[in-house]
């Protein structure tokens, strides 16, 4: 069975495994990524203003004519507004959340075994729970990177907000601000690297313990060499006294 100190860090590392898995699941099935204001001017002189708010699989627009006649709210589909490329890089990105969300629940699958019982295999141990966390983390931060890209070099939102009014413009300007869905990924960073930073402490406490466990035997052994040459020495010393 684990010892105590065991059970209580890796029940930490399973705790916050299992939230960076929640944050996953939240990011996913949230279509608050960002919010992006759209401004085109007209033929005719006249400007119009789109609201756009959206995340990977859907979002909502509103559009709102100069003069301020605003047009009520449409629903629409990421995926049937974007051309390829665009579409390449959100199904990169949906993919790879997805295995953000695998490498999560592994590290809790292995931190929880790691809880109850103490595994034969290697990998199954900090190993696999350092590894599994480093994956999801890294995912997580290229997903960051690859959507801020979508956006600010792609035009993401202006090609949303575009075809989303069905009318042919010229982008004059937009403001983007990212909404909670983008930046609560960084807690999923934060909770991968609180796993791997608990499981250093609890693999530094064990070599510290074990260290200390096998000094008294050294010491044992270091005694007993230096004890051995003196008998020997006393042992001469009374065959060449005189009788």
């Amino acid at each position: 069975m684990p010892t105590r100190e065991k059970k209580l860090m890796f029940g930490a590392a399973f705790l916050t495994s299992i939230l960076s898995f929640v944050i996953i699941c939240v990011v996913l099935g949230t279509q608050r990524w960002i919010s992006s204001t759209v401004d085109f001017s007209l033929s005719n002189s006249s400007s119009i203003s789109v609201t756009i708010t959206y995340g990977l699989f859907s979002g909502t627009c509103a559009s709102t004519i100069q003069g301020g006649v605003q047009v009520s709210d449409t629903n629409f589909q990421v995926a049937e507004l974007l051309n390829s490329t665009r579409k390449s890089i959100n199904i990169t990105i949906i993919v790879l959340l997805v295995l953000s969300l695998l490498s999560s629940l592994l590290s809790s699958g292995f931190t929880f075994t790691n809880t109850v019982s103490n595994p034969y295999q290697t990998f199954l141990g900090p190993i696999g729970v350092y590894t599994w966390n480093a994956i999801g983390g890294f995912f997580t931060l290229i997903v960051m990177i690859l959507f801020a890209v979508n956006v600010q070099g792609n035009n993401l939102s202006v090609e949303l907000a575009a075809k989303c009014t069905s009318t042919q413009q010229n982008h004059s300007r937009s403001k983007h601000n990212y909404d909670y869905s983008y930046w609560i990924l960084l807690l999923h960073i934060l909770f991968s690297c609180a796993t791997i930073v608990i499981i250093i402490f609890y693999s530094c406490a064990r070599y510290s313990k074990k260290k200390e466990q096998e000094r008294p035997i050294e010491n044992a052994s270091k005694d007993l060499s230096q004890q051995t040459p003196r008998r020997h020495c006393l042992h001469a010393t009374k065959m060449v006294m005189p009788s």
